[in-house]
Order: structure tokens, then C-alpha cells, then sequence
């Protein structure tokens, strides 16, 4: 197993259940919505994280990573990659064990800080597509 694969698994097998979806909003046709289908049919709690602050899938929404009053395993990014560092730096400062940048988002400085700070970290895959991988 490559060393890429095997940090995907472990953040889906072993980081922790509770995913914090940055962009999650009550959009059903940003691929955010459909993906945090799937990261709960696999078992995570998924905590919205969208500047409206709005109920998603269940959860209660927040307007920040900083906001939400429990432990964050993952932070999965739906943004922009212009907008996606300061995400990771969030995670960071909220004590996070990792990050994940969605297809598309791509920042090499973040994850060199990320990594830095004692984070695991993906840029630019899809737990949704990678959860079957995992067989």
C-alpha cells in the first residue's frame, strides 16, 4: 500500500467519527450534501459548517470549525483552494487529528503546515469514492 492510501485509511478506519463538512449547507446539489450521505451510511457523524448555521442531515450546523462545542476528528473542505488553508489552519487551532481536501482543492502550504502541526492529511480525493477502495 502506498503511503498515500494508507493515510486515507486511516483517517476513515481509525482518526474518528466525527467529520466537521466545511460548506455543508442544505444545497442538495453541491456535491458536499451528497458526500456527507455517504460519510454518515459509513458510520461518521457529520457536523455542517456553513456560514448559515444550518441544520444538515440531522446535525446542527455552525458558522465555524470554532463554534462547535465537542472534539472534531476530521475537517472535510468543500471550498476553494484559495480559501481552504485558512480552513486547515482552523483545524489546527481546534485540535483536529486531520484534514481533507475534496477534489479540486489543492494547497501545497497548507498541508506542509498541517503535516507540520502533527495533522494527517489528503489533498485533493474524495472519501465518498474512496470508502469503496477501502473494500
Amino acid at each position: 500500500m502506498d503511503n498515500e492510501t494508507e493515510t486515507i485509511r486511516r483517517i476513515l478506519q481509525e482518526t474518528g467519527d466525527t467529520w466537521a463538512v466545511v460548506g455543508l449547507s442544505t444545497n442538495r446539489s453541491r456535491a458536499a450534501y451528497g458526500v456527507a450521505e455517504v460519510l454518515q451510511r459509513f458510520g461518521k457523524r457529520v457536523v455542517p459548517v456553513h456560514p448559515k448555521a444550518e441544520p444538515v442531515h440531522g446535525e446542527q450546523g455552525y458558522a465555524s470549525l470554532a463554534e462547535i462545542p465537542f472534539p472534531v476528528d476530521v475537517v472535510d473542505v468543500f471550498l476553494n483552494s484559495e480559501l481552504a488553508g485558512g480552513v486547515a489552519d482552523e483545524a489546527v487551532a481546534v485540535g483536529a487529528k486531520a484534514v481533507w481536501f475534496q477534489l479540486g482543492v489543492v494547497d501545497e502550504e497548507a498541508y506542509e503546515r498541517t503535516r507540520a502541526a502533527g495533522l494527517e492529511m489528503i489533498m485533493d480525493r474524495c472519501p465518498a469514492i474512496e470508502i469503496p477502495r477501502l473494500g
